[in-house]
């Protein structure tokens, strides 16, 4: 198999992986696609929410009648921005000099960027996106019947790209919010905004998907990722960002963030943030001026079938830990890695995007129950919620990058060819560890992945160290090729191992449980 192809294949398996922090945790973009900002740029105590008109409609309407009613209430915003200062130390050609002083002071002292938000109270709250208006020095916000505000920020996060900005007024129109969770995939969709710089254009769709996540990579999270994004086919451009995702009763159901596109232009697909996630942080920006975003203290994956076989679980359903913050409300509680959650709080977890929303839906320092299964038994946790600036070593722990090129470190010429796994490994002698700046004492690194092999797709060669045996038997660490020889030789076909593996990329390490099984 070409190092190339294993590459793509298993950075499709890491993007999957998220830090997960209370349901506001984030992930790696896929490389077939690129994401981008649906907003244009330029050179140059919680409120009591109220609908439009204070009616909620009954049933459903035809999207023009939404249209003109939700409209009104939706604006949009102009971030101004001091313009990023010149670089002073760089080379210019002899007598260039007074050119390009001349040309230096022609050149925009500032930048705008246009946006789109909503008003969700007659007193002037606006929720937006956090990229619309972070950095901005000035923000303009008119609505659609031409009239000018100056916004002032009241909060934003950038991990959930959530801001809340305040216009002065009073009995402004509004839009209610809806409840995201009754959405189903087919179910019609309008979106409002400002694209390309054509002020309150209406769009209609579908709901495409839910849950998204994983392949949705956006910037500046701080090394968190949301797991749920609303996937939609009406079309979202740059300028639409910050504006609504409208359900047919004329209720905000999402709030427009990104694209995928190839271009920077509409392609088909548009994701939105999930209206019960914004309105939860505009809450705490209101009331707090910042977010407390309540965390588990573990990175976590979804399940494939190898890692539901080896738990025992009659359904390919839940979510893997991945890797536990020390001393974080997870360790202290007894979850380990490996374990395979299917409940929190009472509620069945069957994805990462259901885990968050259940763990975001408490306040910190509550105490919930989460059920899990580890290797075939049931194990019940009793954890408390900790804020997730807390724990910082957990957000640091999101290293999900390009694979690094294989090693040339020396190496132990002990290799065990494991036919039955589709790998050979390689004992890593202490100038090894020493080399790679390994805080691990020993392990087994992973020289070869067969194409047609158990751990294709889960494991890279050069990139992969094998720390620990966590099934079958107890757990316990790989120092040597014969730790590994003696489980591997007992292995049936059908029979799963479990291992613990250290990752090595560009930018650093990160850990991970890897469940193989011998093909049958």
């Amino acid at each position: 198999m070409a190092a190339s192809s294993t590459s793509r294949r298993v950075r499709l398996s890491v993007a999957v992986t998220a830090a997960f922090v209370g349901g506001v945790v984030f992930a790696s973009g896929m490389d077939l696609t690129r994401f981008g900002w649906a907003q244009t740029g330029t050179s140059t105590s919680p409120v009591a929410l109220m609908p439009v008109n204070g009616v909620v409609p009954e049933g459903t309407g035809s999207i023009a009648d939404v249209a003109e009613r939700v409209t009104p209430a939706v604006v949009s915003i102009r971030a101004t921005r001091a313009a990023r200062p010149r670089a002073s130390n760089r080379s210019v050609p002899p007598g260039m000099e007074e050119f390009l002083e001349q040309f230096e002071r022609q050149q925009p002292r500032e930048q705008t960027g246009d946006g789109s938000g909503f008003i969700v109270n007659p007193d002037g709250y606006i929720i937006t996106n956090n990229h619309v208006v972070a950095g901005a020095t000035v923000l303009d916000v008119t609505l659609s019947d031409r009239r000018r505000f100056r916004a002032r920020i009241i909060g934003t996060d950038s991990t959930t790209d959530i801001a809340v900005i305040k216009i002065d007024g009073a009995r402004f129109p509004s839009i209610p919010l809806g409840d995201d969770e009754k959405l189903r995939i087919g179910d019609w969709v309008v979106a409002v905004g400002n694209p390309l710089g054509l002020d309150f254009t209406v769009t209609a769709g579908i709901v495409s998907s839910k849950n998204r996540g994983s392949e949705v990579s956006l910037p500046n999270s701080g090394g968190l990722a949301i797991n749920d994004f609303i996937q939609t086919d009406a079309a979202i451009n740059p300028g639409n960002s910050g504006g609504p995702l409208i359900n047919l009763r004329g209720e905000v159901i999402g709030v427009n963030s990104a694209i995928a596109s190839q271009t920077g232009f509409y392609s088909g697909y548009g994701f939105a943030i999930p209206i019960t996630l914004a309105k939860a942080v505009m809450e705490d920006l209101i009331r707090d001026g910042k977010v407390r975003l309540p965390v588990i203290g573990i990175t976590v994956t979804e399940v494939d079938p190898e890692d539901a076989g080896l738990a025992g679980l009659s359904r390919i359903a839940g979510v893997k830990v991945q890797s536990i913050t020390p001393n974080g409300p997870a360790m202290k509680a007894g979850i380990e890695n490996g374990d395979v959650i299917v409940s929190v709080a009472g509620k069945d977890v069957d994805r990462v995007s259901a885990l968050q929303r259940t763990v975001r839906s408490n306040d910190v320092g509550a105490t919930i129950e989460v059920v899990g299964y580890r290797f075939g038994k049931k194990r019940t946790f009793k954890v408390t919620l900790q804020g997730a600036e807390s724990i910082p070593a957990l957000i640091a722990n999101n290293n999900a990058a390009s694979p690094s090129t294989p090693s040339t470190e020396p190496a132990s010429p002990s290799r065990l060819p494991a036919s039955k796994l589709g790998i050979t490994v390689e004992s890593l002698t202490p100038e090894a560890i020493a080399t790679m700046n390994l805080s691990e004492k020993g392990g087994l690194r992973v020289t070869d992945v067969a194409s047609n092999g158990a751990a294709y797709g889960k494991l890279v060669a050069g990139r992969d160290i094998i720390l620990e045996i966590t099934y079958p038997g107890e757990r316990r660490p790989v120092k040597a090729v014969a730790d590994l020889r003696a489980v591997v030789d007992g292995l049936q076909p059908g029979d799963y191992v479990g291992l613990r593996i250290l990752s090595r990329f560009a930018n650093g390490t990160t850990t991970s449980s890897v469940t193989l099984q011998v093909p049958k």
